[in-house]
């Protein structure tokens, strides 16, 4: 059995998020989706709500039953090694996403040899969607719903309201 983890912030979770999971959920026999509590950032929703909106987002995938959406607040690889998970698959849009998941794959690499990264990219519709300009749009009551599922775009519009 291949078991991978897909690890994010997903604050929020977006399409650009859910393309990936749908995608890497078809390829891996069990998906792992480790949403990210970093203490060095600061984020709009806590974890626990960040895991409730992936999880939802998850339900209508025909692979769901595969995924499950975890936390983690350490270092990746040691997550991974504790979970048995050797593979790490990550999103990139674009040339700087790329050299900035290559250079924290080497860094992955260096510290754990044994975990190897697989890069998918995003379609093409994603390109330029982004976490943080989600944010932003919803701020000012923008309409998200072409950018993020409903139970998200509720939930960023409670939040800014």
């Amino acid at each position: 059995m291949i078991r991978a983890a897909f690890p994010g912030s997903f604050d929020p979770p977006t399409y650009g998020h859910i393309d990936i999971i749908e995608r890497a959920s078809e390829i891996f026999d069990e998906l792992l989706v480790v949403v990210a509590e970093n203490r060095q950032k600061d984020y709009l929703f806590p974890v626990e709500e960040r895991c409730a909106m992936v999880t939802e987002m998850c339900k209508n995938y025909k692979n769901n039953k595969n995924i499950s959406v975890v936390v983690c607040d350490t270092l990746i690889v040691d997550f991974l090694k504790k979970q048995n998970v050797n593979i790490m698959v990550r999103g990139v849009r674009n040339v700087p996403d790329f050299t900035y998941e290559f250079e924290l794959s080497m860094m992955n690499k260096a510290l754990s040899p044994q975990i190897e990264t697989i890069f998918m990219t995003t379609r093409p519709e994603f390109i330029v969607l982004r976490s943080s300009s989600v944010r932003e749009l919803a701020s000012f009551n923008a309409d998200i719903t072409g950018l993020v599922p409903p139970v998200v775009a509720e939930a960023l519009y409670k939040k800014f309201r």
